[in-house]
């Protein structure tokens, strides 16, 4: 029976991970972008660190090579987000006096791809191949969308994204589009970005800016994974 683990952020969990795939076993696995940018010191700002709780939860920051290493070696599949848009003003701080009261989850969707070029193909750590590999091809694969997802070829959605890899721009609250008030990567410079995005062929977002209809929308129902494919 194939498994597959969410939200991998332990070097140990990895290499129980890597130990079952070694054997043959179908073992799969994603990480988030906090397991990779974000660590425990960021959990040290007074009631500021309540803006970072999440489950599992942030670790040290000597587990961060080792999920890199994973992703590049393919013992991790997949980089996903916990998107949890809790607000900080009017849901994070529920928890003052009580920490147990903080929603648990980051937003992050938006930041993503963003964050995943600039801390990896710019940083030398993955390949560009592997960039779109690990957030588009094998998320198809694992989850019965490919390839009408996650492929440029004949018959696909035709779902493109025209991305600068030389863009240069500051992550922030203040011009990110998600509905929440708080960026866990407040002034992170990144370098990379979306110039147009294309979703069945047609044009939803341009230069920042949404263009697409309300209700264009179309549900996929997906098939049963075909793990042979993510060999």
């Amino acid at each position: 029976m194939p498994v597959y683990i969410v939200h991998l952020s332990a070097r140990e969990a990895l290499d129980a991970v890597r130990m079952a795939r070694d054997q043959g076993l179908p073992a799969f696995a994603e990480t988030c972008p906090q397991y990779l940018f974000l660590s425990l010191d960021d959990l040290g700002n007074g009631f500021d660190g309540a803006k970072f709780v999440c489950s599992p939860p942030l670790r040290t920051k000597d587990h961060q090579p080792e999920l890199w290493s994973g992703l590049v070696k393919d013992d991790l599949q997949v980089v996903s987000t916990d998107h949890c848009p809790f607000d900080f003003h009017g849901q994070k701080d529920l928890g003052k006096g009580d920490f147990r009261k903080i929603p648990n989850g980051l937003p992050g969707v938006e930041d993503r791809m963003d964050l995943l070029h600039d801390g990896g193909v710019v940083a030398g750590k993955i390949t560009k191949e592997r960039w779109v590999e690990i957030t588009s091809t094998a998320p198809a694969k694992l989850f019965g969308m490919y390839p009408r997802k996650g492929a440029i070829t004949v018959g696909a959605d035709a779902d493109v994204v025209v991305y600068d890899p030389k863009r240069e721009h500051t992550i922030s609250a203040k011009t990110h589009h998600m509905d929440v008030d708080y960026s866990c990567y407040e002034g992170r410079s990144v370098r990379g970005g979306a110039d147009v995005v294309l979703s069945r062929g047609s044009v939803v977002v341009r230069n920042g800016e949404f263009t697409g209809r309300k209700g264009a929308g179309n549900f996929v129902k997906r098939a049963a994974a075909d793990f042979a494919r993510m060999a």
